[in-house]
């Protein structure tokens, strides 16, 4: 998978705003806003951009509240049927399968730590897990892919 300069110019727009309107980057690129069509389109097939999406502030939502939770399972060979459990956990946001300690690592968004009790003891119940452990955030301070993209593209990649 090959793309250039131009490309990674779009991609790094399109990080910081998804919404962006094609014109305004093609004027910014100096490019037409087909050009920039065509080339997210490309993007897109070539599954580098996989879809586009809006930050919500799940904490004015009543969300706010977030921990991480490492997962200890019975055998690694569960954790497919784990992972599919957890899908149909609402709160669980994100969930990865993980080397070292835990054989999964997830994420959830609760209102409160009550909230997040009955979460961890859902996830507990769940076949094939062992046990829990829990870290609360206290503040996510970093969520940005900017940086990266940046590497990406100052790298020459």
């Amino acid at each position: 998978m090959k793309i250039d300069k131009l490309d990674k110019q779009i991609l790094e727009y399109l990080v910081k705003d998804a919404r962006k309107p094609f014109t305004e980057i093609a004027k910014d690129l100096l490019v037409s806003p087909g050009t920039i069509h065509v080339r997210v389109k490309k993007m897109e097939q070539m599954g580098i951009i996989k879809s586009t999406s809006i930050s919500v502030d799940y904490e004015k939502l009543g969300f706010g509240f977030i921990a991480y939770i490492g997962l200890y399972t019975s055998r690694s060979s569960t954790s497919p049927q784990i992972i599919d459990a957890l899908g149909s956990v609402p709160e669980v946001t994100v969930a990865h399968l993980a080397t070292g300690k835990y054989g999964i690592f997830c994420k959830i968004r609760c209102r409160d730590a009550s909230h997040a009790k009955d979460v961890i003891f859902r996830i507990n119940d769940i076949e094939g897990v062992e046990n829990t452990e829990s870290m609360i955030s206290l503040e996510e301070s970093i969520n940005s892919n900017t940086g990266l993209l940046k590497l990406i593209i100052d790298d020459g990649q």
